[in-house]
């Protein structure tokens, strides 16, 4: 591990465990091609764009919390997507977390969104625009029952399925994350047309959204993808194990952050100098 994260690491442990990543300071994106370096839970971006604030398709949440960026490709995404579920739908896509001006570690909140191809979809398309008090401090809807074993069925919306199914059959996404709860109503109404599924994976929390990972784009040469999921739409035994009772494990350890990218420590040392 360089010395420069060293010394990072050093003023966040003097300063508490959810003090601010170093990363959390850069407040531009890093000039240059767009590059996503690294994994998306120990990673950056070079060349990051903000997602435009201004959309007859979607809405962006929170922008005070300065999160809406990440690689071209993302942004791309964010606006076929949200344009296929206004014309399918009529609804407005809510756009969650993106990443940060130049990527890297959250200090609290996401393991992963470091390398500019991970987005927060909520599950709810308002049909009326959303007001600048409700984008600031927007009101989740919980769409899995109390048990956790299904979704309420007085809150879930045919149009959830499709706003996810309309994600996963897009050709740059590589996986969809729900709560189990959601896959196994998905599961359940997707009939014979299945094949969108097998992207759609189930993790915990993710009660009112979807997290949505692009694949690594073929120009960025450091980014490192994630293995193909499994073969089949994980609507069997993967999917009951979810529901299985978990035996309670001990508390977990204090992890140390991995050595960073070569790069990103490099982008992270520059910053922490000239800063």
């Amino acid at each position: 591990m360089k010395k420069g994260w060293v010394g990072a690491i050093a003023v966040l442990l003097s300063a508490g465990v959810w003090a601010k990543t170093p990363w959390q300071a850069i407040a531009h994106p890093v000039p240059g091609t767009a590059q996503a370096i690294g994994a998306f839970s120990n990673g950056c971006i070079v060349g990051a764009q903000p997602l435009p604030l201004e959309s007859v398709n979607y809405q962006v949440m929170r922008v005070d919390q300065r999160r809406y960026f990440g690689h071209p490709d993302l942004l791309a995404f964010i606006a076929r997507l949200s344009a296929n579920v206004k014309k399918q739908t009529g609804g407005i896509v809510l756009v969650g977390d993106m990443g940060m001006p130049a990527g890297g570690r959250f200090s609290s909140g996401h393991a992963s969104h470091q390398s500019g191809l991970d987005a927060d979809i909520w599950l709810q398309m308002p049909l009326q625009r959303w007001t600048a008090q409700q984008l600031l401090k927007p009101q989740p809807i919980d769409l899995v029952a109390a048990n956790g074993r299904q979704v309420n069925p007085r809150l879930w919306q045919p149009q959830v399925t499709a706003l996810i199914k309309l994600a996963a059959q897009d050709h740059e996404v590589t996986r969809i994350f729900v709560n189990p709860a959601i896959k196994k109503q998905l599961c359940q109404e997707a009939g014979q047309d299945r094949d969108w599924l097998r992207k759609v994976r189930s993790w915990f929390a993710l009660r009112a959204h979807m997290h949505v990972r692009l694949r690594c784009p073929a120009d960025s040469l450091e980014c490192q993808d994630q293995e193909a999921p499994p073969a089949g739409d994980g609507c069997g035994a993967e999917l009951s194990s979810w529901f299985t009772p978990r035996q309670p494990s001990p508390e977990a350890p204090v992890k140390t952050p991995p050595p960073l990218p070569a790069s990103c420590q490099a982008l992270l040392d520059k910053h922490l100098l000239v800063n």
